[in-house]
């Protein structure tokens, strides 16, 4: 059962015609104290969903263990022996031909030993050309392509007008290390 406690009090009013005096009661309750905490009851909670994950966790591992010790028990093991494999067949061309030339508009790589050209190889030219072409902004729109095989360029894309291609071919004439400009591009 609740407790139940009234408190009262005397206060005495003056005022200059009258004096009262008036009494104040209180009652106050205390509730009963029977129940558990909310605190304890979060804990019991957690705990009880803790020990539900872990039991879950344990019996999900056995079951899989328990499924991997079934498979291998079941399954029988080949064994499939492959053949030796055989050394590879080298096949070696005469010395009296001279190696092949591949040309791909790259610079072949630089043996050690001097340069035999005075001027500059295709590499730095292209390079050269993409960027006159590119800062360019007349032409930077135009998608030419340039290529440079031994200092001579071939010019290829397309341009509106004859004054332009034309323009392009003296701006490309003009980069050091070219020697002859073959301009494909066509007006349309």
């Amino acid at each position: 059962m609740a407790e139940q406690q009234a408190e009262s009090r005397r206060v005495v009013v003056e005022t200059p015609n009258t004096r009262r005096e008036v009494v104040h009661s209180e009652a106050a309750r205390d509730p009963e104290r029977n129940g558990i905490s909310g605190a304890a009851l979060a804990a019991i909670v957690v705990g009880v969903i803790a020990l539900a994950a872990v039991i879950i966790l344990f019996a999900l591992n056995r079951q899989d263990t328990t499924n991997e010790n079934l498979a291998t028990q079941t399954q029988p093991t080949t064994i499939v022996q492959q053949p030796a494999q055989q050394p590879p067949i080298v096949v070696q061309q005469p010395a009296t031909q001279p190696a092949p030339v591949i040309i791909n508009g790259q610079p072949a790589p630089a043996s050690g030993g001097t340069a035999t050209s005075s001027g500059p190889d295709d590499s730095s030219i292209q390079a050269a050309i993409d960027k006159k072409l590119t800062n360019d902004p007349a032409f930077s729109s135009l998608g030419i392509i340039a290529t440079v095989v031994n200092g001579k360029v071939t010019l290829t894309g397309t341009v509106k007008t004859e004054s332009l291609k034309l323009r392009i071919e003296r701006a490309v004439r003009n980069v050091k290390g070219v020697n002859a400009v073959d301009n494909q591009i066509t007006v349309g």
